[in-house]
């Protein structure tokens, strides 16, 4: 007996497609508010390369956010069940991300190591309440 899984889909309403710009616009918000906040002390402390690992830390706490948003709103979830479902699947696949990525500019070179993880993080957990407010 072959036992195959789906996954619910759901075509996006206006009202989807709005919540998720103003998600990806508060998001954008965010990320740029930390990089103003965070350019000096980032050249102060790591020097002048370190603004680049800055850079393409919070981008990457970006593209992770917009992801993880982007399956929020294309998976529909009728019951609470499906909705804790989507909302555990969207994190699991936000993190693969990051890690994927980090891992990626990291090894690279590009990039000063410890200021691009520091990045990361901070990006990543500035972003972490609208992901929330998205999934609620």
């Amino acid at each position: 007996m072959k036992t195959t899984r789906r996954v619910a889909r759901r075509n996006a309403t206006p009202t989807d497609s709005k919540r998720y710009a103003r998600f990806l616009g508060a998001a954008l918000a965010v990320v740029v508010l930390l990089g103003a906040i965070g350019v000096v002390p980032t050249r102060r402390l790591a020097g002048p390369d370190a603004v680049a690992a800055m850079i393409a830390g919070c981008a990457i706490g970006l593209v992770s956010a917009a992801l993880a948003g982007l399956l929020l709103i294309a998976l529909a979830a009728p019951t609470p069940d499906a909705k804790m479902r989507r909302s555990f699947l969207a994190m699991v696949v936000r993190l693969a991300v990051v890690v994927v990525l980090g891992a990626a500019a990291a090894l690279s070179g590009m990039f000063a190591r410890s200021p691009l993880l520091f990045w990361i993080g901070t990006a990543y957990v500035a972003l972490l309440p609208l992901e929330v407010r998205l999934a609620i």
